[in-house]
């Protein structure tokens, strides 16, 4: 039996314990739920867990019964320790560890440093500053007077997506794009259609969820769809998606030819500003009405919470709220709107 903690963005915590339990079954067991992080028992294979795509980074927790880490350069709780690095590190490609790193308070200090020192010696890898491929928390235990050691089961977070060779300003966090599209319930038969899509985030997403009758990409800008087209070719899923320069706001699509709509809005901060979105916001919100099917699903995430729901309050005939999920990511909370399409026609603008 294992004790696994997985972080999260602060919000989204049911939605990965849904998909950990989906993905576990009775091998898993919670543990505990707190803000940005969750605690599980787990029972069977660790690799599973490398697959989930809702959870940031997934720990393996060994808990010591020691007053100090000092304790845990002796022999006994060195070897439980250098196995526990053993088992982690077979989870993967030998190659993909040429890094350790030790994150703990005191990091500096000389009992810190000599365990560092003694960790990277026995595992053959190399010290890290900042972004190690081993990666190695200290931290005073919960639960009683001892400490913590976690292990990340991955060289790298789980959100750092291997598809992502194109990096574009204020590319979505994959997680959080993994849960919005989980929120539409996927369906192989869905018509999918991501408005200024960028580099391709929430469609690459939604495609590792259910395969779609049609995908389509949309974004003005020439570079993003460059970024997009090549983040889709190292997902695998180029083939299967149509990018298209269309202005969000005036698609050359049919009336109700779209099942699912998505979106991550801009929030007049990294990209755009408050007043493009004042303008931006209601015509786009109406042209999705126009192209979505009756029962179609729109999942958008903006900041812009007042803009959004005054525009939203004002076209209720057309667009009926699902839920609405307020998530912490990149120092922000902006929101989450799973939005249901009535069968009411648009109004005439």
């Amino acid at each position: 039996m294992f004790e696994v903690e997985f972080d999260v963005l602060e919000g989204l915590e049911p939605y990965a314990l849904e998909e950990i339990r989906a993905c576990c079954g009775r091998a898993c067991s919670p543990v505990a739920l707190y803000p940005g992080r969750i605690r599980v028992r787990f029972a069977g294979d660790l690799r599973a867990l490398l697959r989930l795509r809702s959870v940031v980074a997934a720990y393996l927790i060994v808990t010591y019964d020691v007053p100090r880490p000092r304790a845990l350069l002796g022999h006994q709780h060195l070897t439980r320790l250098l196995t526990t690095l053993k088992l982690v590190r077979s989870l993967t490609k030998p190659e993909y560890y040429r890094t350790l790193r030790l994150s703990a308070a005191g990091s500096d200090s000389s009992v810190m440093t000599r365990l560092k020192e003694t960790l990277a010696a026995h595992t053959g890898l190399a010290l890290a500053d900042d972004e190690g491929d081993l990666l190695i928390r200290l931290r005073r235990a919960e639960s009683n007077g001892g400490w913590e050691v976690l292990v990340r089961l991955s060289p790298r977070p789980l959100a750092t997506r291997a598809w992502r060779v194109c990096n574009w300003p204020g590319a979505l966090n994959a997680t959080l794009a993994s849960v919005m599209m989980r929120l539409t319930r996927p369906s192989a038969s869905d018509r999918v259609l991501n408005l200024a899509c960028g580099s391709g985030t929430l469609l690459i997403e939604r495609l590792f969820l259910a395969p779609a009758r049609l995908a389509i990409g949309c974004d003005p800008d020439q570079r993003a769809l460059q970024c997009a087209r090549r983040n889709l070719e190292a997902a695998g899923f180029a083939p299967v998606v149509r990018l298209e320069p269309w202005d969000a706001t005036s698609l050359p699509l049919e009336t109700r030819s779209v099942d699912v709509i998505c979106a991550d809005l801009p929030f007049g901060q990294l990209i755009g500003s408050h007043r493009d979105n004042e303008a931006l916001y209601p015509r786009l919100i109406a042209e999705a009405a126009r192209v979505a099917a009756p029962n179609a699903r729109m999942c958008l995430l903006t900041h812009e919470v007042r803009l959004i729901e005054r525009v939203f309050a004002s076209c209720t005939d057309v667009w009926t709220p699902v839920e609405i999920v307020k998530v912490r990511t990149g120092g922000m909370t902006p929101r989450i709107y799973l939005m249901r399409r009535t069968s009411s026609p648009v109004r005439p603008a």
